[in-house]
């Protein structure tokens, strides 16, 4: 990769949603796969080339197909967490603690209809942090050509379609493609979060990706007074 910036090659935009659903999809030292994607780019089945052989071949891979097309999630499935080191899209879970108190996440967002919301939603769990802290959340928004907001939530149990912007504790809104924002929050004791993403366009359905960096800065323990 070194050699390849220095011939003038671009980088590898990880958070691009095509990249997204490959990093998603790729098994750990499969030399080729085979994946399918929705024409929203969500991934909906694998099959790697080392399980197509024999004279079965054939036959195996029209039902790899058919079974994607019945959202049967062929060759995903079985596999939680996947072993891509990619955070799976959507229902994503953070959990902070002292030994580890920062974390990435990487992740798309999508534009709602008018009217509705539609949120990525990554729950972020700092019950290990007993006597509080600052959380900071440091979001870099992908290169399409979709802005970002990002909100955050004391968890109360909704669903991503009933978290609502008025109710956030903190915000960072409408983040630009190529441009960075940060959340800040502190709090008394540890407690579950959830930070929802979603788009700022005209465009329903349209997609970017974004890299989130998620930490605690812990309170320093009390000394006791004698």
């Amino acid at each position: 990769m070194a050699g390849r910036r220095e011939q003038g090659f671009k980088p590898f935009d990880r958070m691009h949603p095509l990249a997204q659903g490959i990093m998603k999809g790729w098994k750990k030292r499969s030399p080729s796969d085979s994946l399918i994607l929705s024409s929203d780019l969500e991934l909906m089945g694998r099959m790697p080339v080392n399980e197509l052989i024999g004279s079965y071949m054939i036959r195996d891979y029209l039902t790899f197909l058919k079974e994607a097309l019945d959202g049967k999630l062929p060759g995903l499935a079985e596999e939680a967490p996947h072993s891509s080191g990619a955070v799976p899209i959507g229902g994503l879970n953070v959990v902070l603690t002292p030994q580890k108190p920062e974390q990435e996440n990487l992740s798309i967002f999508r534009t709602p209809e008018p009217g509705f919301q539609d949120y990525t939603v990554i729950e972020i769990d700092t019950t290990a942090f007993k006597n509080g802290g600052t959380l900071s959340i440091d979001i870099w928004v992908g290169d399409a050509e979709v802005p970002g907001s990002f909100d955050l939530f004391a968890v109360n149990g909704q669903s991503a379609t009933q978290l609502v912007p008025n109710d956030a504790l903190a915000s960072v809104r409408n983040i630009l493609p190529n441009e960075s924002g940060i959340i800040k929050y502190p709090f008394d004791r540890g407690q579950v979060f959830k930070l929802g993403a979603m788009g700022n366009s005209s465009g329903k359905g349209t997609l970017n990706g974004f890299l989130a960096t998620i930490s605690v800065d812990p309170t320093s323990e009390k000394m006791d007074e004698h």
